[in-house]
């Protein structure tokens, strides 16, 4: 039978959320990765150094019997440089929300002038912490990533040492930015590499494949196929798990966010061997994000199998992207 093993796998932008959620979601995660990028738009939004030790404390409540390290970030406001630099030993990067355009991002940033960022800017291109963001406006919802491509120029262009991280981009024009800026990078989530918006409301809307950004364009959807598959060292995986409880999803205004984690590692497999491509899937996973970040997570092996695997109707209560469909990739151990 067909196997393939990945080394420290990392999901380098992960949701957990908080409290009963946080428990039932946080295990799934650390059983088959290393650790993970996670996301501070909590209600209220982490954004000090008492949030950040308290939550990351949380989380390793939750996953007691694993070896996972979670990566911890702040929610961007204009910090000073003194407020950075007590609390740098306790994060790995500060993530910007635009205000109001994803889930509990009203606190984020109204207006990107760049001058009354600049001294939060500055101190963290000095100090080496990367600024991840999540890159859309307000604007028509196909059009609202290719629009920020002229912020991602501005931040780029004024910080050529700040390492800024694109967070799940959907989108050619992101692609194209990749090689535009030698301090730009990318996250890239597994259902961006199989979904374009017909897949989501084509036919009769699937709510558990809405997200934000939404899906987008065929063509949108080679560029990143092109460069996750070739593991282009600029580029890695990061997830977007955004598990919602299932009444919120299976209703009028359906919360945006598609549940992976627990089939993550599966569906890369299944794409990158659909490519003849499984050799590079670990420098997607892992090695570039390790990279990138400058990071070195704990040791752990997990070797998948070629065979069918039936994806569990729900996962503690969460349903899973694929819900009750089967793959053909399985994780077999984890070492």
């Amino acid at each position: 039978m067909k196997s393939h093993t990945l080394l420290m796998p990392l999901d380098m932008h992960l949701h957990l959320r908080d409290g009963v959620m946080l428990e039932n979601v946080a295990p799934l995660s650390a059983y088959s990765f290393s650790g993970a990028i996670v996301m501070p738009n909590l209600v209220p939004p982490v954004e000090n150094k008492e949030d950040v030790i308290a939550y990351k404390e949380r989380i390793m409540a939750a996953v007691p019997n694993d070896s996972f390290e979670p990566y911890m970030t702040l929610f961007y406001k204009n910090y000073d440089k003194a407020f950075l630099e007590s609390v740098a030993d306790e994060i790995n990067a500060i993530k910007l929300y635009p205000a109001g355009i994803t889930t509990n991002s009203e606190g984020g940033v109204s207006s990107f002038d760049i001058e009354e960022m600049r001294p939060t800017l500055q101190a963290m291109s000095d100090m080496g912490i990367p600024l991840c963001v999540h890159g859309e406006t307000d604007g028509f919802v196909m059009d609202r990533e290719a629009e920020f491509m002229s912020i991602y120029e501005l931040l780029a262009s004024n910080f050529p040492k700040l390492k800024i991280i694109m967070e799940h981009i959907t989108t050619k024009e992101a692609v194209d930015m990749l090689d535009r800026f030698d301090n730009l990078y990318a996250t890239i989530t597994v259902h961006h590499l199989i979904l374009t918006l017909d897949d989501v409301v084509g036919g009769m809307m699937k709510p558990h494949l809405f997200c934000k950004p939404i899906a987008k364009r065929p063509e949108d959807l080679d560029a990143l196929l092109s460069v996750a598959l070739a593991a282009h060292p600029k580029v890695m995986f990061g997830s977007d798990s955004a598990p919602h409880p299932q009444h919120k999803k299976e209703s009028c205004g359906c919360a945006a966010g598609i549940f992976t984690a627990p089939i993550a590692l599966q569906l890369l497999c299944e794409i990158f061997e659909q490519f003849d491509k499984l050799d590079n899937l670990q420098a997607f996973v892992s090695d570039n994000a390790q990279s990138i970040y400058g990071i070195c997570p704990e040791f752990k092996e997990v070797t998948l199998e070629h065979r069918p695997f039936t994806v569990p109707s729900d996962y503690n209560g969460v349903v899973p992207m694929y819900a009750g469909e089967t793959l053909s990739w399985a994780i077999e151990s984890v070492d």
